[in-house]
């Protein structure tokens, strides 16, 4: 007795049938797409080109910025939950849309090694995630005082113990007061857009600084999200290194040239003058950069519902959260309106007086435990005690919308 036997069908535990997938391109077909791209200019790229809208994750959209961004070379080290978005950088690596790209020893290896690399007039890239940035942090905070153009991705975790790899965005309060322009995406889009917009802003000759774009760990990084993306086969105009407001290091501009003169590095009258006005010019560089941010961010905030008489005050993924409190509150008929805050430094001081003037309450939500957001928004306004500050959760916990709702509800939360 002959049974013809049926071919066997592959099923994922979720019971979809597993198709064979197409053989991987050769490493020659792979590089025909980078060597095929064209330079445009940041307006014609950022502003004017066509988009098509895929859905991918946060990791995702930042190899896709990355593809567009000219970038030289790319240097990281592993840690949660960075090493995706690298491990997606390694690819555009092997695609030839990266010069060169390796693993450092450690993050201050790494952070110093991008110094290095930015020093010698490249564009670089690299990341890092909660205790990693830590560690880096006394390199990156020597960044801005090199006048290095270079740009750090941070997808914010965990950094206190015990130790979590969840999302918490404590370490963003570690980087604002470190000389570096810092952005703090919302979602996928941003994540997508930031990092090369901030390769611009960061290079122009009035501002050269290093620009950090942040994001909270894995509600961004490993979710999907809708994502506007213009053709790949464009990207952004190189460096140009002898541009900028510090000359690149090379035979003409030998590495002594950090020290300026022989007094900064004794303590006497001069050394502090030279210091404290090179600090001063960090600074003023920042806000030099509002212009630019302007241009190719649509502005440092965004607002819903300008006149509502209570106002929430949110940046990154916290801002998703509070978008739906507003749909809610408006199904409610409840006066409830949004301040998305995109630029923390330059902070946008002036913006949110103008925004959140009018308004009797100001909810300020947070993914973390010290509410670094409501200082800084406290800072700058007037009549603080319209301020509610929180509701914060932290630890990596997710912030239902029915706890912004409630603070909305019930001016006596207060922190």
């Amino acid at each position: 007795m002959s049974e013809q036997l049926e071919e066997e069908v592959k099923t994922n535990p979720q019971g979809d049938v597993i198709t064979a997938a197409p053989p991987p391109p050769k490493a020659e077909e792979k590089r025909k797409g980078a060597a095929a791209q064209r330079v445009v200019s940041a307006d014609y790229l950022f502003l004017e080109a066509p988009r098509e809208k895929t859905f991918i994750t946060g990791s995702e959209a930042a190899k896709e910025a990355i593809r567009r961004s000219n970038v030289d070379i790319a240097i990281s080290y592993p840690i949660t939950p960075q090493s995706e978005t690298m491990q997606q950088v390694g690819y555009l690596y092997a695609e030839g849309y990266i010069k060169d790209y390796y693993r450092g020893e450690e993050e201050y290896g790494v952070m110093s090694a991008i110094a290095g690399a930015s020093r010698s007039g490249v564009r670089c890239l690299t990341a890092t995630a909660g205790p990693g940035l830590m560690r880096g942090l006394e390199v990156i905070a020597s960044w801005p005082g090199g006048r290095l153009p270079t740009m750090l991705l941070i997808m914010c975790r965990v950094i206190n113990a015990p130790l979590a790899i969840q999302p918490d965005n404590i370490e963003l309060s570690y980087m604002l007061n470190t000389g570096c322009l810092l952005f703090h995406a919302e979602n996928q889009q941003d994540f997508f857009d930031f990092p090369m917009i901030g390769y611009m802003v960061g290079e122009k000759p009035e501002v050269t600084l290093p620009v950090a774009v942040a994001v909270d760990g894995f509600f961004v990084t490993h979710a999907r999200g809708w994502v506007s993306l213009p053709s790949a086969d464009i990207k952004l105009p190189p460096r140009e290194c002898y541009h900028e407001s510090v000359p690149m290091m090379d035979n003409e501009n030998p590495p002594i040239r950090l020290s300026r003169d022989a007094p900064i590095q004794k303590s006497n009258f001069i050394s502090y003058q030279m210091h404290a006005s090179w600090q001063q010019e960090i600074w003023a560089a920042q806000e030099r950069s509002r212009k630019w941010i302007n241009r190719w961010m649509g502005g440092l905030i965004e607002v819903v519902n300008p006149g509502a008489k209570t106002m929430i005050v949110a940046s990154g993924a916290m801002v998703s959260q509070s978008r739906e409190a507003v749909r809610q509150s408006e199904e409610l008929g409840l006066d409830v309106g949004l301040v998305k805050i995109k630029s923390l430094r330059p902070f946008p001081s002036e913006e949110l007086k103008a925004a959140l003037d009018h308004a009797e309450k100001i909810v300020i939500p947070e993914f973390n435990y010290v509410g670094w957001l409501s200082k800084e928004v406290k800072s700058v306004i007037d009549r603080t005690e319209r301020v509610v500050s929180g509701p914060r959760v932290f630890g990596g916990m997710s912030m239902p919308t029915e706890l912004i709702m409630e603070y909305l509800a019930a001016p006596e939360h207060r922190h």
